[in-house]
């Protein structure tokens, strides 16, 4: 098969397109002719040698595919309600930037109705992401409102969409007027450009001084101090990645006073029972959404050929884009 391999830690290109042996399915797992996959930000931290895979994955990168299943574990393929030649997208451990991947069954969903093979391929990583923070973690509910910061990334568009489906009032920041038009056109409420803006000052007048019941937070850094502010009482607030840093000052009288949680969590290292519990939860609460294409829609920026990686690479660090970057073998 062709893969795509880091050949050492650095820039876009140190991506490289290989030959490489087809992976082999074990116990309760299944093997994918993968026909799309998407990039993520943590593809670029372990190009960058700063995300590691965990024990076990591939070292080759990539976290979500689409594809058709052409083997694996019978019996639990079966009990899971596929069968060879069904059309599914993945959230992986690693690998997915390959002809053929080996993913977990638990962690497959079917590819929508109605959706490309490319649109299924931008949906893995993000959705489980966002379902895990934003509603378990995070317990956000109808007529709660939800803080995204980076709204109009991957993670923003998806998390705008499926707060909105469940009742809740979105806002995000973004960091151009562009950015935050194409959010306001996704279902946010109030889009606020961080350039020009205080984010705080005007989470507070868009709830009547209130604050927000939940946060989202890829950023960090200063960020966690505003968001304090930003918070009603009983607000959560989570931590996905740090971008703007690790150092963070918090006023723990406020986090006392107003009975505030504050968390974090990364995704991949989780369990396999973890990530098949997001995925039944999806099937059964999300994905019945899809197939209208109507309230949740698919929110791709660009597409590539798998050979032009580094290319898809570069434009994700270069945070232009809104929404998904995929591409397709």
């Amino acid at each position: 098969m062709k893969a795509i391999r880091i050949a050492q830690a650095g820039g876009p290109e140190m991506l490289q397109l290989i030959d490489s042996p087809d992976p082999q399915a074990g116990a309760g797992e299944l093997l994918i002719a993968v026909e799309a996959f998407g990039v993520n930000r943590p593809d670029v931290l372990q190009r960058k040698g700063a995300y590691p895979p965990p024990p076990g994955a591939s070292e080759l990168p990539g976290l979500e595919v689409a594809g058709r299943i052409v083997g694996g574990d019978a019996q639990e393929l079966a009990a899971a309600g596929f069968k060879l030649g069904d059309a599914v997208c993945a959230l992986t451990p690693g690998g997915g930037y390959a002809q053929v991947c080996v993913a977990p069954i638990g962690h497959c969903l079917p590819v929508p109705a109605g959706w490309s093979m490319l649109e299924a391929a931008s949906l893995p990583e993000t959705f489980f992401t966002v379902w895990s923070n934003v509603f378990e973690r995070a317990a956000l509910r109808p007529g709660e409102s939800l803080l995204v910061h980076g709204g109009s990334s991957g993670i923003g568009v998806a998390a705008i969409q499926i707060a909105k489906a469940m009742g809740a009032r979105v806002f995000v920041t973004v960091g151009s007027a562009s950015k935050a038009k194409a959010c306001l056109a996704l279902g946010a409420d109030l889009a606020i450009d961080y350039k020009e803006q205080d984010f705080v000052a005007e989470v507070k007048a868009a709830t009547g001084g209130a604050g927000v019941n939940v946060i989202l937070d890829m950023v960090a850094g200063g960020y966690i101090e505003r968001g304090v502010q930003c918070l009603a009482n009983d607000g959560r607030l989570v931590i996905i990645a740090v971008q703007g840093g690790t150092d963070a000052h918090i006023d723990a009288g406020a986090v006392l006073r107003r009975r505030l949680t504050i968390s974090g969590s990364t995704l991949r290292p989780r369990s396999l029972a973890f990530k098949s519990g997001i995925a039944a939860a999806l099937r059964e609460r999300v994905w019945p959404l899809l197939a209208a294409r109507t309230v949740i829609k698919p929110v791709i920026y660009r597409s590539f050929a798998a050979d032009q990686i580094a290319m898809a690479h570069a434009l994700m660090e270069s945070g232009q884009h809104v929404g998904k970057i995929v591409l397709s073998w």
